[in-house]
Formats: structure tokens, sequence, C-alpha cells
């Protein structure tokens, strides 16, 4: 069984995700029995095509990499559609919503995303502005249809945090869950330790590409709430929004903070958090001085990682990249495979 694919924002996660579909078509179908069609793509900027029996995926990326319209697509195929149209009168099976963020509305996304699953298709997402703002809605209105609505792109890209929860750690209590959410933060901390300004490493965090011309999300906080605000509802059952938790930044410390906490023996760190106490979730985001000792202290650089705390095997921590190209579309391929695994386990049974 081919898995049809709609591809709506097709910008560097988009293409990424192609790419690795290609390069890996062989081995996939090896290992996992998965092949795949993308029968369509729609992007605000570029363009959109439709055909039911698939796009030449060489073809979409050559016309981006060449900055031409995706409606040049030389193939028999439907063009012109809004990405709503397309969702709900393609043949897809998986929407793949790889659109910009908007953490304030999580507009457009989530109307793509409820969109999709009102039409009874599953949706996959690494889109931050639907999953912290509409997480339980949306799940519960996938399982309404019949349909998954997964996410582990949101919080580390292709390092598997939400999946770590729910399936390696599934049988224990997880009572807490801290992390290093943000790689543009992390990196300016690292650094200042060097005895560099805030200003002079934010501004080499924008030239290398780690932080945007604008970086408030980054180092307000703003990216690592929304991402506490999934792990407090994926993770640990909550029913919060961003405005619940309590968020601060880092553009208060300075050097002589930095110097105080290495007398400490300690490091500062963005640090965002979710607890559960008494059957009550809390989550926060803000700076912490964090033991040498402890794990998180040792991550440097443009890195994230999460310590989950749990009742049979203590903390256990992962630490990889919260952002790339290929990292986020490989985020993006493990859930169609987890959607893909299910429906062949429906096929056998």
């Amino acid at each position: 069984m081919k898995q049809k694919l709609a591809l709506i924002g097709f910008g560097t996660v988009g293409q990424g995700l192609c790419e690795i579909l290609l390069s890996k078509k062989e081995y996939l179908k090896k290992m996992y029995d998965f092949e795949w069609e993308v029968v369509a793509v729609s992007d605000m900027l570029k363009g959109s095509v439709y055909a039911p029996d698939g796009l030449d995926v060489p073809a979409l990326l050559d016309l981006v990499s060449n900055g031409k319209s995706l409606e040049e697509y030389t193939g028999d195929a439907q063009r012109g559609w809004d990405a709503l149209t397309t969702i709900r009168q393609s043949n897809a099976d998986i929407v793949c919503e790889m659109t910009y963020t908007d953490i304030k509305s999580g507009k457009p996304a989530t109307d793509h995303c409820r969109a999709a699953l009102e039409s009874g298709k599953h949706v996959v997402t690494s889109n931050k502005g639907p999953a912290a703002l509409f997480y339980n809605e949306l799940a519960d209105l996938a399982q309404k249809n019949n349909v998954r609505f997964l996410i582990e792109g949101t919080v580390m890209s292709g390092t598997p945090v939400l999946n770590l929860a729910s399936n390696e750690l599934a049988g224990n209590s997880i009572t807490a869950v801290r992390g290093i959410l943000n790689g543009t933060t992390n990196f300016i901390l690292t650094n200042m330790e060097a005895g560099r300004s805030y200003e002079e490493v934010l501004k080499e965090a924008q030239e290398l590409g780690y932080a945007e011309a604008d970086p408030t999300a980054d180092v307000e906080g703003f990216d690592a709430l929304a991402k506490v605000t999934i792990l407090a509802n994926v993770v640990m059952g909550a029913r919060l929004k961003p405005d619940d938790i309590p968020c601060k930044g880092i553009t208060a410390i300075t050097l002589d903070d930095i110097e105080q906490a290495r007398q400490e023996g300690k490091r500062w760190k963005l640090i965002g958090e979710v607890k559960k106490e008494g059957g009550k979730v809390s989550a926060s985001v803000a700076p912490m001085k964090v033991e040498l000792s402890h794990p998180l202290a040792g991550v440097s650089g443009a890195v994230n990682a999460v310590t989950f705390s749990t009742d049979l095997m203590g903390d256990v921590t992962i630490t990889g990249a919260g952002a790339g190209r290929i990292e986020t579309g490989f985020s993006i391929l493990t859930d169609i495979l987890e959607i893909h695994k299910g429906s062949w386990e429906l096929i056998k049974n």
C-alpha cells in the first residue's frame, strides 16, 4: 500500500523531506515495506500542483532550486489550488503541514490541520503553532475521525523527544521534564562563558543563521515556551496554553552573572521545565544556574537536550539537533512511518 502524501508548505522542511524520501526510497521499501507518492504540493509563495497518480518529485525540487513556480511543472496536473482546497479535494492519505509558525494565533497552520482531520486525513506537522495552542482540540478531532495527529518535530526537530516519552519510556511515571529547548540561546550563553558580550555573540549567531534578524522569539524565551507547552500537554496530559506559563528570556544575563555561576560550580542555561506534583502540572521557562554535574550543563553550542525524570529509570537525558533542514524533514518521516505501521497492521489483521 503506497502512502499518498500532500505537502502543505514547500520550504526548507518540505524540500528536506523530499530529499530524504528520494535518497532512502529503496531502504524504506526494504526495511519497512514503505512506498510513497507525493500527490500534492501547495505553497503560498511557490504555487500549487496536484496529480492523483503522483508528482515527479525531482522535477519539483529542480523548479524551486531554480527560483521557478511549482505551477511551471510540465506534467499532467491540477494547478492553482490554495492549501485548503488541496487538503480537502486531493486524494492524499497523509497531510504534511510544514508552513511557517505563528505562535500567537497558530494560523494558517491550525486551519490546515483541522481541515485535514475533518476530511479523514492523517496529519503530521513540525509547526509549533497548532501543537502549542490547540493540541488537545486537534488530538480529539483526530480520534473522532479515526486518524492520527503527530507532532514529533515540534519540540526538538528530528531528535525523538515525544516518541521517547510515549514509546521507549512507556510504563514509567514521568514526574518532570527539563530541557534546553532553544539552540540560539544555548549558543549565546556558551560563548558568553569565554568572556564575550551578549551583543557580540548575538551578532555572530545571526551571521551563522542561528538567530533571526529579529531574535525576540529566541532570546525572550517564546520559542522555548511553545515547546514547553507541547511537552506539558503531550507528555503530562495537561491542558495548558502558553499564556498560562511564566516565561523569562536571557537578555538580562550579564558577564558578571556568568562569572558568579562559574565560581559556584554552575552554568547558566535557559531551561524549559514541566513538573507534575500531586496530580497538578506546572511549567516555566527561565534562565537557571545548572550544577556542572548535571547532563544539561555539558550541552554546548546550538544543541538541544531534554531530561526526563522517571520512577523506574531515574533521569534519562537525550541530546541532539533542535533544528535543520534534514533533521526536521526526518521528524516528518518518522511520523509518516508511524502512520504507515498502523495502516499495515490493520491490513494484516
